[in-house]
């Protein structure tokens, strides 16, 4: 039974008219699934599907883009207007308080999406910085289509053409919206931020065009396939940084910003590699990864893969553990084999 305090999204009467299963996720209540989540997971793989993913918080942020480089990891002076940027918060001690998308809007102006769980803790790191920011989550919704027909599906409805990671403002059927050429899914797609109370005409815009109804089960999915982390499973402010998948987002020399210092002194003793099952069997986070040596590290994410119809998963080993390794996963009290193999399981098409 869901959380009579649990926060609903402006277009939860939608996702109940829809018959969604519900769940609790940092707060809110999400769909979980509609159809199915290998459905649903399947549609956006070879269609395109739709997600509500308002429990994303929405921060607006003013004030010199200098300082908010000094807040987060990666480099913002790399984008101009216009473009997005993921990036990370990290502790003192060089872990990771959340992972984000930064928008530059242009002059001293941003928009910040955190995952929902560290909105707060976000934008507190932010104001202490001595930036203007402004929680607008309630405020907004926002509506990812993800899918190889995403294109051919948002383009009548008034969403232009973007190169990856950068966003406009647009009227969508009808509605000034902020749409974003990103997504968590590896396919082609956008998300599209749009005002709360608005935010039904844009859901029913996208469904009455062909798109899926698509819950957080199959996104889960979708992720997991792509290698992309998630806050509290491959990430996670206990686990270094540099422990993580996640370097890329990390420009240690362009100067001083949260958890520097921390971040260059760690040792790179534990990785994020991804497991493909060999025999029949799915795992699950917080399973023991086994080499001939002994335990070796334990599973970060793990689920069926619905497109390569197999156990996948996503663990933190140790460094000594290289691709086409052989390794075990104890499930439910029997040690099963599987391969270290190179992440994504599946191609990526987000470029494409």
């Amino acid at each position: 039974m869901s959380n009579p305090q649990a926060v609903l999204p402006a277009l939860h009467d939608r996702h109940v008219s829809a018959g969604a299963k519900f769940a609790e996720f940092a707060g809110w209540s999400m769909p979980l699934e509609y159809q199915g989540v290998v459905t649903e997971h399947t549609a956006v793989r070879s269609a395109v599907g739709v997600f509500d993913v308002s429990h994303l918080g929405t921060l607006t942020v003013r004030g010199p883009s200098a300082v908010l480089n000094e807040v987060l990891s990666n480099d913002l002076t790399r984008i101009t207007d216009g473009q997005a940027q993921y990036t990370l918060l990290l502790t003192d001690d060089g872990g990771i308080v959340d992972d984000l998308i930064a928008y530059r809007v242009g002059g001293d102006e941003f928009i910040l999406v955190p995952n929902a769980a560290n909105c707060a803790a976000v934008a507190d790191a932010v104001a202490r910085a001595g930036l203007e920011v402004t929680d607008v989550t309630r405020q907004t919704a926002i509506i990812a289509v993800q899918g190889p027909a995403s294109d051919a599906l948002v383009a009548p409805l008034g969403v232009p053409d973007l190169d990856y990671m950068s966003f406009a403002t647009a009227r969508i059927a009808g509605v000034e919206s902020t749409v974003c050429r990103t997504g968590y899914t590896g396919e082609r797609g956008v998300e599209i931020l749009v005002p709360a109370d608005a935010a039904g005409v844009v859901w029913d815009a996208v469904i009455a065009a062909g798109a899926v109804p698509c819950g957080l089960g199959a996104r889960d999915t979708l992720r997991t396939e792509m290698g992309y982390p998630l806050h509290g499973h491959e990430l996670s402010p206990s686990v270094p940084a540099r422990w993580s998948s996640v370097g890329w987002a990390v420009v240690a020399d362009k100067g001083p910003f949260n958890g520097r210092d921390a971040y260059v002194v760690t040792p790179a003793e534990q990785k994020i590699v991804g497991l493909r099952m060999v025999e029949r069997g799915i795992p699950r986070p917080q399973m023991t990864v086994w080499t001939a040596d002994g335990e070796c590290g334990y599973t970060t994410s793990g689920t069926f893969s619905p497109t390569l119809k197999t156990g996948i998963a996503l663990a933190r080993v140790r460094t000594s553990v290289k691709v086409d390794d052989q390794v075990e996963i104890e499930v439910r009290g029997r040690r099963l084999s599987a391969q270290v193999v190179k992440v994504p399981f599946v191609a990526s098409h987000v470029r494409g």
